[in-house]
């Protein structure tokens, strides 16, 4: 993929949309308790509110710890700045990959296009497109929204970009291999095959990192996360 800029904004190129699949879309709820999305009249549990609600004690007691080190009301600052750069900068590419021109010159909005840009750069294996911030769900049990699902490498992919404060280990992204174990099950429930995973990372300081998942991995994470998903089910 390359980026193009003219006067008043920023394309990319050098990939193609391949409309293969007939998505469904699915209204997301976010205020009436923990999210669900609305999948024909039921309310369905999104793949983030099982991973929260099923989170390891060790994680829970590692949140705690960091919050009460940095002070809860600066830990709160530090959480919203990060969600606030992670919805633009998944706006910035959600038009990019459009095909949309877009450019925020807003101080906040240049960091988060760069970090955008920086993603797009290193997304030179991705030449086909099936789908933009595509709603998945799986039999009512869960629901969630991907990023891009795609060839990449000429493999069926399922894509998710992150953002982050610093760089990461691959055992501090699990979670966002369940996210990719979840979306990759539901895609091939209701849709077509999927082999491969990508988690694209940028941090605020533009370092850029991907995890990839080979179909080994996918099936190992697939394993665990219909662990989860019972675990959930369970909770009183």
């Amino acid at each position: 993929m390359k980026i193009i800029r003219d006067d008043t904004s920023f394309t990319i190129t050098d990939f193609r949309w391949d409309k293969k699949y007939a998505y469904a879309k699915y209204e997301r709820d976010d205020d009436h308790g923990p999210r669900t999305y609305a999948v024909g009249e039921k309310k369905v549990p999104s793949v983030t509110t099982i991973l929260s609600a099923t989170q390891s004690e060790e994680k829970k007691q590692s949140l705690d710890a960091w919050r009460e080190r940095v002070g809860y009301q600066e830990a709160q600052a530090i959480t919203n700045q990060a969600a606030k750069r992670g919805t633009e900068m998944h706006y910035v590419l959600e038009n990019y990959i459009n095909e949309i021109g877009y450019l925020n010159l807003s101080r906040d909005g240049a960091q988060s296009r760069m970090m955008a840009h920086k993603i797009i750069e290193n997304l030179e294996g991705l030449k086909v497109i099936y789908g933009s911030e595509v709603n998945l769900a799986y039999d009512n049990l869960w629901a969630g929204s991907t990023d891009l699902v795609g060839l990449y490498h000429g493999e069926p992919t399922i894509i998710d970009f992150k953002q982050s404060n610093s760089f990461k280990k691959r055992e501090y992204v699990e979670d966002y291999h369940y996210q990719i174990a979840a979306y990759a099950l539901a895609h091939k429930k209701a849709y077509g095959p999927i082999t491969k995973g990508l988690i694209a990372i940028c941090t605020k300081d533009l370092v850029f990192q991907k995890f990839e998942l080979d179909e080994k991995i996918l099936q190992e994470y697939e394993a665990k996360w219909f662990s989860r998903v019972e675990k959930y089910y369970k909770l009183p």
